[in-house]
């Protein structure tokens, strides 16, 4: 769709009525399309950290930096702040080379705009992928060096001395040393530093005499969100605000042909007016309070049109069934080594399983809300939760019928992440927001119940796999099979041959390929079988690794199982050839005290086992183990200890944090999520029936960071692909039942 018939869709709504947009039209007016760094393939950036790189917008200065007269150091962060502390990590990397206290600094996310696209290539600018520190490493280097550069400069002019003739120390420039040392500081010399041109190739610090980098600092911000100082974007105000909630169709792309009690909705106190959208009612009202007390009573008729709705009949077995029917259908290769089929003719013993996993929902403790404001100049301010301003800003200008310069998208921190808030088309409500605002002439704020945003939002996939090996007499792997079976986010977004990969969706597939795992011979393949159109696909924590590392390091417990081996040396010796993951692999067993699988005894009486399970997502390598006891037929996680091997370190505090909340996302998912739909609808609409980890569930998660020089991978996402599997392979050691299909809590477990 055009942005032009998009702008004729925002166009045709008045006042004060409902009006009919269809839901094909919504989709053009928001951007069906969505820009995702995990789409990208990930590889070092180039030259990351090297003097002398090559970065377009390193220097440009007085876009990114502002050192106030207090000598607080204002940096404008491409990338969006949601708990993961990327305002920590790049204020870090920028006052290493700067020379500056990280603690000065105020960071907020930068607007929409060529200056902050710094990503790998250039052009991108997301944040996601955990690829935000990797991919802007040298950018930020570069940029603190030159500003540091500029501010010598501007001192040897104000001292009348050679440049060379002066250094830095925290937040000063300095000439002479002991009595005779005399220095300015950065805060004085700011306005002269900004008026001058920034140097070519500004001069790196030697990574041996780092300051900040690779020190465990704590985090910017932490006292204002723990008090509850920090403004999201469901705590926005603007003058003259409304408010709208809004009741989506019970199937995902039907419409409402009626609202048959308008009237009486209009009549009920603080309600200002009702409005039909594309698959959704809205009921817009000068309280939040008001708007949905009158939309829980909106009596709706709703119809099909054309475009993606949702099967009437559609059950979240319906899909399954789906995926096990495609089970032995040959699939497009992703990975291959060898005549497979002649190594299963030799093989004395072959292995079969099958894994399945769950359509899961972010489940996010801030829901889905958007405020828009047209203003009298024929701007328009969008305020939105997002990780890709440039992609929003875009989206709103088609649904306003603008030009994407008059949209100013503010970014607010995010309170709820991981792939939530991209551009997903019906998953979004600034949409919403922007028609009515348009609609009623005056700014409005969406915002989304519970029951509404688990019921639109872009769920992980559900998605099977397949494995078959081929074992010798000596019960060595000779062969080695696995299929991906599904549909994800890559393909449905942006379409076959997407991004390199014509055949292979990377988003199904990430984590069933680029294993550690040296087979002699080896084919894997994905299998495309498409989900409903009317069901959203997004990017979840970790995305294909989420499940697929399930899969795969529970597979290769079984492979241990049948040929008599013990989990963890059989890991070894298929990493012969790799002294990084070799390293990894000891580096979480010494963490835990030392391998043992049990079953054994603890010193509380409980009977116990660990599992082991290995991930390599994100530019990272993972080993996790778990140990675990049951009780009362469920598992119960005591300890995960998990080795991360992000090649290089910014903030080793940061990197423990995220791979405990990874951990704590990832045993939750493992142990009781899941979406169920009932006849095309979502039945699973809070959280009394959307399962999450309970606190007193949450086990100790021990975290050593091992520095290997390898270039620098992820740290938001990694901790969580090992959990489930470390966890299922734990409870097959105690138990003897092995776990294929999640969550677990569905499964009955004996005791040990």
């Amino acid at each position: 769709m055009s942005a032009g018939l998009a702008a004729a869709f925002a166009a045709t709504m008045p006042a004060r009525r409902p009006v009919n947009l269809s839901r094909r039209g919504m989709f053009a007016a928001a951007g069906a399309g969505l820009f995702l760094g995990l789409a990208i393939p990930v590889r070092a950036p180039r030259a990351q950290g090297a003097p002398g790189a090559a970065l377009r917008h390193a220097g440009k200065v007085n876009a990114y930096l502002r050192i106030a007269p207090d000598g607080t150091i204002h940096l404008q962060n491409p990338f969006v702040e949601g708990g993961q502390g990327i305002d920590s990590a790049v204020a870090q990397i920028v006052a290493e080379e700067l020379d500056a206290d990280p603690a000065a600094f105020v960071v907020t996310c930068a607007p929409p705009g060529e200056d902050f696209r710094v990503m790998q290539g250039g052009n991108a600018r997301f944040t996601g992928g955990s690829f935000s520190v990797r991919s802007s490493f040298a950018h930020f280097r570069t940029l603190g060096a030159t500003a540091r550069a500029m501010l010598i400069e501007a001192a040897a002019q104000r001292l009348a001395v050679p440049a060379a003739a002066l250094t830095t120390a925290p937040g000063r420039v300095v000439q002479g040393t002991g009595a005779s040392e005399r220095s300015i500081t950065y805060a004085e010399l700011a306005q002269a530093a900004a008026a001058l041109a920034p140097p070519e190739n500004p001069p790196l610090r030697d990574s041996s005499a780092f300051r900040t980098i690779g020190q465990p600092l704590a985090r910017l911000g932490v006292r204002e969100r723990s008090t509850g100082k920090i403004a999201y974007a469901i705590d926005t105000k603007v003058d003259g605000m409304l408010l709208a909630a809004v009741v989506h169709a019970p199937r995902a792309g039907a419409q409402p042909a009626a609202v048959t009690n308008e009237d009486a909705l209009k009549a009920l106190p603080g309600v200002h007016s009702v409005h039909r959208l594309p698959g959704a009612v809205a009921v817009v009202a000068d309280t939040w309070w008001h708007a949905k007390k009158a939309a829980d009573q909106a009596q709706i008729a709703w119809q099909a049109l054309q475009g993606p709705v949702m099967e009437a009949d559609f059950g979240a077995d319906t899909m399954l069934g789906r995926l096990k029917a495609a089970a032995g259908t040959h699939g497009n290769t992703a990975e291959e080594a060898g005549d497979i089929a002649v190594a299963f003719s030799n093989a004395t013993r072959v292995i079969e399983a099958q894994y399945d996993a769950p359509y899961l929902a972010h489940a996010q403790m801030e829901p889905t809300s958007a405020t828009a404001r047209f203003n009298a100049d024929g701007t328009l301010d969008v305020w939105v939760p997002n990780q890709a301003p440039d992609i929003f800003q875009a989206s709103a200008a088609r649904t306003a019928g603008i030009e994407p310069s008059a949209v100013r998208i503010h970014s607010p921190p995010l309170g709820g992440f991981f792939g939530r808030h991209f551009a997903y088309g019906a998953a979004n409500a600034h949409p919403q927001a922007i028609l009515l605002a348009k609609a009623v002439e005056r700014p409005v704020k969406v915002i989304w119940t519970r029951e509404e945003e688990f019921a639109r939002d872009a769920y992980r996939p559900m998605a099977l796999a397949t494995f078959r090996a081929g074992l010798n007499v000596a019960g060595e792997i000779v062969a080695f099979h696995a299929a991906g079976h599904g549909e994800g986010p890559i393909t449905r977004h942006f379409g076959t041959g997407a991004l390199g990969t014509p055949a292979v969706d990377g988003s199904i597939m990430e984590g069933l390929t680029g294993k550690p795992y040296r087979f002699a011979t080896k084919r894997v393949e994905f299998v495309p079988v498409p989900h409903p159109p009317g069901i959203n696909l997004g990017f979840w924590r970790s995305v294909g690794h989420s499940m697929n590392d399930f899969f795969f390091e529970s597979f290769l417990d079984e492979i241990a199982a049948a040929a008599n081996k013990d989990p963890f040396a059989l890991r070894l010796s298929l990493l012969d050839h790799s002294d990084r993951h070799r390293t990894l692999l000891n580096a979480a067993a010494d963490l835990s005290g030392g391998w043992r699988r049990g079953p054994f005894t603890a010193p509380d009486g409980t009977r116990r086992a660990r599992g082991v399970a290995m991930a390599s997502p994100f530019g990272s390598e993972v080993a996790t183990i778990a140990e675990v006891s049951i009780s009362e037929g469920e598992v119960v996680v005591h300890d995960i200890w998990v080795a991360i091997d992000p090649g290089r370190v910014v903030n080793p505090r940061t990197i423990a944090e995220q791979v405990q909340s990874a951990a704590a996302i990832g045993l939750s998912s493992a142990m009781y999520e899941a979406i169920e739909f009932d006849r095309g609808e979502v039945a699973t609409r809070n959280f009394d029936t959307y399962r999450v980890l309970r606190r007193d569930r949450m086990p100790q998660v021990h975290v050593r960071v091992v520095e290997s020089g390898a270039p620098m991978g992820g740290v938001g996402e990694p901790g969580t692909p090992g959990v489930p599997p470390a966890v299922a392979n734990a409870v097959f050691a105690l138990t003897g039942q092995r776990l294929r299909s999640l969550p677990f809590a569905k499964t009955r477990l004996s005791g040990a």
